[in-house]
């Protein structure tokens, strides 16, 4: 009895052993059990570094930029050098020594309290604005652009600005003057009063961030549950407590991570409008006097540091004390 063998050729579907040695793949067949075909496996390392290369160009730029430079700083910490010569001698922790020692270059802190004091009433001057124009309020588009248009302005410019405005004989006394205030202080040569203007300016100038940051937090609550409250007869108060606070909290813990960080690194007002004299220089204006005024590159570089640890610190810290939590208004 004779046997016959199909005819890969022929009518209907090929062998296995055809399809093996032609390589073709049944679609019906599962996937697996042997190994994976060389185009497949390239196919799978391309989409492994699909992401990376979307990314190349920011992360060059991150490390060329930032990590670079933080690096050498961290490097420049430790030596004498004067940004000029060649020479950079070791002096190990000396530089943070008298960072920590020398209370010319520690209780500029003391001016970040102002800054940091006036960043609360900026957080509620801003979280009160966004939740009132974000209901239904006569000319609210233009007091958004009002409201944003300082944080647009150069910070330069608006250091001229209010210096014209804090002047002697400038606009605030003019207008002082016209509602019958003669005896006007000094606002930008009184010691202490000084730090109040400058502060009330950068109130001015931020205000319009934290702003839109608010806003567009409230504005990503669905509006079913603002009709949910009126329906059960909620104010605009208990709407706020219990819809808008509870919804917004991540962004009212950034901004608070923002205001500590920027209380601290405060530098372009005060530099523009007093260049840190009547007791105004923050840190970062004294870490730039020391290394371009008294060239002491090696010892602005350890406060830098030690600012950029100040900051990682209160952040860890704040993150600690509230934590990101999920909300659910539903």
């Amino acid at each position: 009895m004779t046997t016959t063998k199909s005819n890969p050729l022929g009518s209907g579907a090929p062998s296995a052993a055809f399809a093996r040695l032609r390589g073709i793949r049944d679609p019906d067949a599962p996937d697996g059990g042997g190994p994976p075909s060389r185009r497949r496996m390239k196919l799978r390392s391309v989409n492994r570094l699909t992401p990376w290369l979307y990314s190349a160009a920011a992360l060059i730029l991150l490390i060329t930029f930032t990590y670079i430079p933080v690096a050498n700083m961290i490097g420049y910490s430790f030596t004498d050098w004067d940004g000029l010569s060649r020479e950079r001698d070791l002096v190990g922790l000396d530089n943070y020594v008298k960072v920590f020692t020398d209370p010319r270059y520690w209780q500029v802190f003391l001016v970040s309290m102002y800054y940091f004091v006036a960043s609360f009433a900026q957080i509620a001057i801003a979280l009160y604005f966004a939740t009132v124009l974000s209901f239904k309020t006569r000319f609210r588009n233009f007091f958004k652009g009002v409201l944003f248009f300082p944080y647009l302005l150069n910070g330069v410019a608006v250091g001229f600005v209010f210096l014209y405005l804090f002047q002697p004989g400038g606009t605030l006394d003019l207008v002082l003057g016209f509602f019958g205030v003669q005896d006007t202080p000094l606002w930008l040569g009184d010691p202490d009063i000084a730090n109040f203007s400058l502060a009330s300016t950068s109130v001015w100038r931020f205000t319009g961030l934290t702003f839109v940051l608010f806003l567009g937090a409230i504005q990503s609550i669905p509006g079913e549950l603002y009709e949910a409250a009126e329906i059960d007869g909620a104010n605009r108060w208990q709407q706020f407590r219990f819809i808008i606070a509870p919804g917004i909290k991540r962004i009212i813990s950034l901004s608070f991570i923002l205001a500590i960080s920027g209380s601290l690194s405060v530098f372009e007002i005060p530099f523009v409008m007093t260049n840190g004299a009547n007791g105004t220089s923050t840190f970062v204006i004294q870490t730039v006097q020391t290394a371009f005024y008294f060239q002491r590159v090696g010892l602005a570089s350890a406060m830098a540091v030690v600012l950029l640890l100040i900051v990682l610190v209160i952040t860890w810290i704040q993150r600690r004390m509230v934590p990101d939590e999920d909300v659910t208004l539903s």
